[in-house]
């Protein structure tokens, strides 16, 4: 077939079925001298490499997009990651980011909540609320989205360990609003095995959790389509020192454990591939980051298809939401951190990501405040709507260095998955902790770069300035944890303790049975039951999990 016959093919079925359903945001797209801005930009010639690396975007292997016209027709999802202090507080910013043009939601936990603890537990006592929203019971979360419509917003929730108990609660307070369950859209983090990995807020022991989230996988499917369960995350892998190609490497390794599990369990590949997410870190090297995120969505789309024989197109598609990397903010200088976030946020972009947050300035000092959130936002926006990187899909495809640093990174992640399926799996090579050790290798030598100023770090390591803090600083007021306290009590007191120790009886004979636990879940939440009480079930059924040394 020729040039113009593949061209035009792709054009009058996978371009028109788009357009048909989501026009495109000018009738014309053209640069400040009247230029017009190509849709698709492509070689004189299309040769077999081409057809087999790059492809058309929206067409395997996706190299290009998952979306015919990307953002001609709808910009990226912008999320704004926040949550802090009580439910109210957090209630107060999220209505604030959507009244400033944010189109999705990002829940961020305080960490008694990531690790299944009620705001009252022992353990909890001073880290109520400090890095992120407290929620132990559903009425916390019907405050978390009060006028906040869960059939008209999109809904990411960065929780791990209690994920299933996170997104009963969410699905019942939909309910409560009158809200269709499956009309319901959003995400769960539910990424379990880079817990044991890079961040380390698990509960139990590594086998139990793949069966919840085979749970969430398939009772999903049938009752909230719409619901990315699982958003697999690199994110966290490159905040903890990886490289761009061991982010691939061990994000996909998981991502292929996570699969191989459902498909043990019974279920059909393309019943819940569609469904599933994943999450990368954007840093600082632009163009090696464009790179990565084109040569996972290829390499997924190659595993997807020739791995695991899944046969819908959906199946084959890597979505992905993006954050600007943390790790990289600096305490000195903290303006410069604008700068750097700007650069990572446009790689995302140019990379194809399907949402993004980007980080506030001041996150290397103390939770974000209003302002430098508006500007982080802000910062998305001028992207999106000034830059014009967001008008042609794929604009630096082609580039040799690009599609060198394509190949590349594509090549390396191949080799550790390689080794990773040697070892067993993902599972099997976190127990052994290979992942663990090369992670902390290369952060080693990326630190030592550092020190010996091979790698520079404006206002670190050069170009320092004697400075005072002048940034406005948001804190968070010690008196919520008693508020929540009291509330507890209050919960307590007044539901049918009855019911609840009939509840968790069923709870805790299901935990030892195959069930699936999802739909007990909601029966729970629903009854007033707190995330504590069923994480503790679950511990008392399942054991808990202590790091091990490597």
């Amino acid at each position: 077939m020729s040039f113009n016959d593949q061209y035009n093919k792709w054009k009058e079925s996978t371009l028109k079925k788009s357009l048909d359903k989501f026009k495109e945001r000018k009738e014309r797209f053209e640069y400040s001298s009247g230029i017009e801005t190509p849709r698709l930009s492509l070689p004189p010639e299309i040769d077999s490499a081409y057809e087999e690396n790059l492809g058309y975007p929206g067409e395997y292997p996706y190299t290009r997009g998952v979306q015919p016209t990307m953002y001609r027709s709808r910009f990226w999802t912008m999320r704004q990651y926040a949550g802090f202090s009580t439910a109210e507080e957090s209630n107060k910013r999220y209505r604030y980011l959507l009244a400033q043009g944010q189109t999705g939601l990002s829940v961020a936990f305080d960490l008694p909540t990531q690790i299944g603890y009620d705001a009252d537990d022992p353990i909890a006592q001073g880290e109520v609320g400090k890095v992120g929203v407290s929620i132990s019971s559903i009425k916390d979360m019907e405050q978390l989205f009060d006028q906040i419509p869960l059939d008209k917003v999109s809904t990411s929730m960065t929780i791990n360990a209690p994920a299933g108990v996170l997104l009963a609660m969410y699905i019942a307070v939909a309910k409560r609003q009158g809200a269709d369950m499956h009309q319901l859209r959003g995400t769960i983090q539910n990424d379990i095995l880079k817990e044991y990995v890079a961040r380390g807020t698990y509960i139990v022991p590594p086998a139990p959790p793949m069966r919840l989230i085979t749970d969430i996988f398939s009772f999903c499917a049938k009752e909230v389509p719409y619901w990315n369960t699982i958003s697999i995350s690199g994110y966290h892998i490159r905040e903890a020192g990886s490289t761009a190609v061991q982010e691939v490497a061990f994000t996909l390794a998981n991502a292929i454990a996570y699969v191989g599990s459902a498909l043990a369990a019974g279920l059909h590949v393309d019943d819940f591939a569609p469904q599933l997410s994943f999450f990368f870190n954007a840093h600082n090297n632009l163009l090696e980051e464009v790179a990565k995120f084109r040569a996972a969505r290829r390499m997924w789309a190659r595993i997807m298809r020739e791995r695991f024989k899944a046969q819908k197109p959906s199946s084959w598609q890597l979505r992905f939401h993006t954050q600007t990397a943390g790790s990289t903010l600096t305490a000195q200088q903290p303006e410069c951190n604008v700068v750097r976030v700007s650069l990572q946020a446009l790689s995302a972009v140019l990379g194809g990501t399907q949402s993004l947050h980007t980080n506030s300035m001041d996150e290397a000092l103390w939770l974000p405040t209003e302002k430098s959130v508006r500007v982080a936002l802000r910062t998305q926006q001028i992207i999106a709507y000034e830059s014009g990187v967001a008008d042609s899909i794929d604009p630096l495809a082609g580039s040799y260095l690009i599609e060198h640093l394509t190949d590349e990174i594509e090549k390396g992640a191949l080799e550790y998955i390689t080794k990773i399926d040697e070892m067993g799996g993902a599972l099997q090579s976190i127990e052994r902790g290979f992942m663990q050790n090369e992670i902390q290798n290369a952060a080693y030598a990326a630190q030592q770069e550092i020190e010996r100023k091979e790698q520079i770090v404006v206002g670190v390591n050069q170009f320092q300035v004697k400075e005072e803090m002048t940034l406005e600083r948001l804190s968070v007021d010690p008196a919520i944890e008693i508020g929540q306290r009291a509330r507890l009590k209050e919960l307590r007191e007044t539901r049918d303790q009855r019911l609840v120790d009939r509840l968790l009886g069923q709870l805790k004979d299901a935990a030892l049975g195959t069930q699936n636990l999802l739909p007990l879940f909601i029966e729970c939440v629903e009854n007033d039951i707190t995330l504590g009480e069923i994480c503790n079930t679950l511990r008392g059924v399942w054991g808990e999990y202590v790091a091990q040394g490597f």
